[in-house]
């Protein structure tokens, strides 16, 4: 399975958080799933941090790499698709994750409700 880790995932997995469910983790855990981590969480960590709403005092990159997840570009494809989707969620990162998992065939590993309103597959 190639899995798309919403930001918060990703936060609680660097963290060990156990606020990730197990199956959640699990999935992430399994050497057989390809792990991606998009540009766009890093971004909304990056704005977080400097607006004093998130704590994440590591760079960002070398903190992917270090889980073995891969790095997902955003591309013009992704903004545009994001910028169509209905008005579901006003969050714009959250509709740009949406948007890559449905262009890149992607699951989603999220525990955001909100997210959830739109068609893409999750765990």
């Amino acid at each position: 399975m190639r899995l798309l880790l919403d930001t918060h995932a990703f936060l609680w997995w660097n963290s060990a958080d156990e606020r990730l469910p197990l199956p959640l983790r699990v999935a992430v855990a399994n050497p057989a799933n390809q792990v991606f981590v998009s540009a766009a969480s890093v971004w909304e960590i990056a704005i977080k941090r400097a607006t004093g709403k998130l704590a994440f005092t590591q760079p960002v990159a070398p903190a992917i790499d270090g889980h073995g997840f891969a790095r997902l570009a955003i591309t013009v494809e992704h903004a545009e698709w994001a910028g169509s989707l209905p008005a579901l969620h006003r969050d714009p990162f959250d509709r740009l994750l949406v948007a890559q998992a449905q262009l890149e065939g992607l699951v989603l590993v999220t525990v955001d409700e909100e997210i959830l309103r739109y068609q893409v597959p999750h765990l």
